[in-house]
C-alpha cells in the first residue's frame, strides 16, 4: 500500500473513508456522532493491526466494514448503550419492544445482499424490499418479466448460500 505506517494510513483513509463513513452512518441509524466514533475506532484498530491489512490476505475494505459492524454490535450488547439517554431523546414512558434482533438481522441480510451480483441484488430489492409485482419490477429494471422471475429464483439461492457462508442457519 505505501512506504511507511503514516503513508499507509493516509492511503487507507483516502481510499476507504468515504465509503466507511456512509456504511457507519447506516449502521448507527443516521446518528452522525456515533458514526464518527465508529469510523474513528475502526481506523484506530486498522492502525494497530497494519499487518492484517495486507492486500494479499483479502479485501481491506471488507476488513474495515467487518470491524465497524462488530464495533456497533458490541456497543448494542453493552449495558451502557441500553442505559444512556441522549438529551434529544427523552423517554415518553411507553415501553417500546426491543428491536435489537431485528436490527442485527437486517445488517446481516444487508451484508449478504452486498455479496450478490448487481443483477441479483436489483431484482430482490425491487420484488422484496419495494414489494413490486414482477411486471412492475421488469418495467423498472428494463428487462422481461421472465428474466425477473429467473433472476429472483437464482438470487434467492445465492442469498441463501451467502447467509450460510456467514454462519446464518435457517
Amino acid at each position: 500500500m505505501g512506504d511507511g505506517p503514516v503513508a499507509l494510513m493516509r492511503q487507507l483513509h483516502d481510499e476507504h473513508a468515504a465509503a466507511l463513513w456512509g456504511y457507519c452512518l447506516r449502521l448507527t441509524g443516521n446518528d452522525r456522532a456515533r458514526a464518527e466514533d465508529v469510523v474513528q475506532e475502526t481506523l484506530l484498530r486498522a492502525w494497530r493491526n497494519l499487518p492484517a491489512l495486507d492486500d494479499a490476505q483479502g479485501s481491506v475494505r471488507s476488513w474495515l466494514f467487518t470491524v465497524a459492524r462488530n464495533i456497533v454490535i458490541d456497543d448494542w450488547r453493552t449495558k451502557r448503550s441500553q442505559s444512556e439517554v441522549t438529551v434529544a431523546d427523552v423517554p415518553d414512558g411507553a415501553g417500546e419492544a426491543d428491536r435489537t434482533d431485528q436490527v442485527l438481522l437486517s445488517w446481516v441480510v444487508a451484508d449478504a445482499l452486498a455479496r450478490l451480483s448487481a443483477e441479483h441484488r436489483a431484482v430482490l430489492v425491487e420484488c422484496y424490499y419495494r414489494g413490486l409485482p414482477v411486471a412492475e419490477a421488469a418495467e423498472r429494471l428494463g428487462i422481461p418479466a421472465g428474466t425477473v422471475k429467473s433472476r429472483t429464483h437464482y438470487a434467492l439461492r445465492s442469498l441463501r448460500l451467502a447467509l450460510e457462508e456467514m454462519g446464518v442457519v435457517a
